[in-house]
């Protein structure tokens, strides 16, 4: 449970829900510079197509089993057997291409590693090196898709990533921190952005 107080002002898109609730205190938006955390976000912003996000974080703990923690090095080695096992497991979404594309990213995640030293190193080189902080006074200001997402669709599909369209990769971007779509009145939107050099808007 979360230990911000519930009486503080979120964005609007949360609810009250205590996953979703620490979800948002604690993790979106923040800064990932974590291989395996990046490489948890790309898995799961895939399986959200199609879905709410709330969704996939009611089932976040059952995917981490199911998916050795989203360790990219078991991922990449998952053969046919392991992926039936997958579509029998009631605790995931289940749905043979996301499954299958877990694989596939996998493998490409790694090649990125091997290319790059990290994908971390690989990653942050669409925002330049640091987060982008947005300053939207609404939900409804805030982008599905924006060119560096564009971007960053583009080079993963062209390494062999699926299920990474824009607006999946724009929803990885705002999970994984590299930019930080808080609303304004938001209390993380202070905590995210002070200090920081660059408050633009992605994509302006």
């Amino acid at each position: 449970m979360s230990k911000t107080p519930w009486m503080v002002t979120r964005c609007g898109w949360v609810h009250n829900d205590a996953a979703e609730i620490d979800y948002h205190d604690y993790e979106w938006g923040t800064p990932v510079h974590n291989d395996q955390k990046h490489f948890e976000f790309i898995i799961l912003d895939g399986f959200q197509a199609g879905l709410s996000w709330i969704t996939i974080l009611r089932k976040r703990e059952q995917f981490r089993l199911a998916f050795d923690n989203f360790d990219p090095e078991q991922v990449a080695r998952y053969d046919d057997n392991k992926r039936h096992s997958l579509l029998q497991d009631k605790g995931i979404v289940r749905n043979r291409l996301k499954i299958e594309a877990a694989t596939l990213n996998a493998q490409a995640f790694l090649a990125v590693q091997a290319e790059f030293g990290s994908f971390d190193r690989y990653i942050w080189q669409f925002v330049e090196g640091q987060p982008i902080h947005n300053e939207w006074q609404s939900l409804a200001e805030v982008p599905a898709k924006t060119p560096i997402s564009d971007a960053m669709s583009q080079d993963l599909k062209r390494r062999g990533f699926k299920f990474v369209g824009s607006t999946i990769c724009y929803a990885y971007m705002q999970a994984a921190g590299l930019v930080n779509d808080h609303t304004v009145d938001c209390f993380r939107h202070a905590e995210l952005s002070h200090g920081s050099e660059r408050k633009i808007a992605d994509g302006k």
